[in-house]
């Protein structure tokens, strides 16, 4: 384990120098991974996995969409394709990779099989650290870790493909058989991970929603949906208000700045831009920060994660959330997007 520095605070962090491939191979080479769930994350985790050498299996519902994608995948029926109950039971680590609504749902029917020595497995701190609300308690007597790689499971598969990786957490909510860090941390590196950090499960959990909710996805939305409006009701047209605001963020100053950071982006922008950056960024911090802040409370308060439980229990849920998405879709903005990026060079 490396202690490194990261802007003048001390952080654990694991490479795959000093863990290699090849030692995760030999740590986990009398393990059977099943690898419960094919819908976000399971398919690039069992799919990279399978690829590095590991003894991995699926479990599923038999019939649906998913099962005929893990087929699809390469995944074989009554070989390394099992429906739910029986890859639980065949397996020595289940990586709980549901949905958490469906983690609620099906862990009843996944108890019974971690039995002493297994391990449990998961990539978000939702179902332990809100375990009150979930039910999911595991027993004593297993191992109870987590890898949660910083980005979709589509990602994680694609820069795997490209000989990259994609940084991860991981943490250790309970060792029973002493095994625990050495289970975590191979299986970090067979599933792609570029390097892995410390963290807890409750940690991993507030920042993964306030991320979600926030910068990452319900933040974003809102900041370019404010833009683009503003410049439509000020007389541009659809498609220049959608390059201000979408394509030039993420086919021009995105790619600066995943390169080499926020300030260098600065750098590389003309002297127009830095100044105006520099002025409006203070507004923009100050009207924001206490969003931020109430966001981050509504999570550690559980208030957050309450209320997914309560809409994802709903029986009309996804027909709910289908809807919503739906009117997301058909937004001018996003059909407008739709459009430019038929249009960009390399669709034509």
């Amino acid at each position: 384990m490396a202690v490194i520095n990261f802007g003048g605070v001390d952080e654990n962090v694991i490479t795959r120098e000093e863990f290699p491939l090849s030692k995760a191979r030999e740590v986990l080479k009398d393990e059977v991974i099943a690898v419960i769930g094919y819908g976000v994350q399971g398919p690039g985790q069992s799919l990279n996995l399978r690829d590095n050498g590991f003894n991995v299996i699926v479990g599923q519902r038999k019939g649906g969409k998913t099962w005929e994608k893990a087929v699809a995948d390469g995944w074989v029926p009554g070989e390394t394709l099992f429906d739910i109950e029986e890859a639980a039971e065949r397996g020595t680590i289940i990586q709980y990779l549901l949905s958490d609504a469906a983690q609620i749902e099906v862990w009843p029917r996944i108890k019974p099989y971690l039995t002493p020595g297994k391990a449990l497995y998961f990539s978000h701190g939702f179902g332990i650290t809100f375990k009150d609300r979930t039910g999911i308690i595991p027993p004593p007597d297993i191992d109870v870790i987590m890898v949660a790689p910083k980005g979709s499971g589509t990602s994680l598969r694609r820069l795997f493909l490209e000989g990259r990786g994609l940084n991860s957490s991981y943490a250790i909510f309970q060792d029973a058989t002493g095994k625990a860090f050495d289970r975590v941390i191979a299986l970090g590196i067979g599933v792609g991970s570029g390097y892995l950090f410390e963290t807890t499960f409750e940690r991993e959990v507030y920042s993964d929603l306030t991320g979600e909710r926030g910068t990452l996805m319900g933040a974003i939305q809102g900041l370019l949906s404010a833009q683009y409006e503003v410049l439509r009701a000020h007389g541009h047209s659809p498609s220049e208000a959608f390059n201000e605001t979408v394509e030039e963020l993420t086919q021009s100053l995105m790619p600066l700045f995943a390169e080499n950071g926020m300030d260098w982006m600065y750098a590389n922008c003309s002297t127009t831009a830095q100044r105006g950056a520099l002025d409006w960024m203070g507004p923009f911090h100050d009207a924001t920060k206490p969003v931020f802040e109430k966001l981050y409370n509504e999570v550690a308060s559980g208030r957050e994660a309450q209320r997914s439980i309560d809409s994802n229990s709903r029986p009309d849920y996804r027909e709910r959330l289908e809807e919503e998405l739906k009117a997301l879709r058909e937004s001018e903005m996003w059909r407008t997007g739709a459009v430019v990026r038929k249009l960009r060079p390399e669709n034509n």
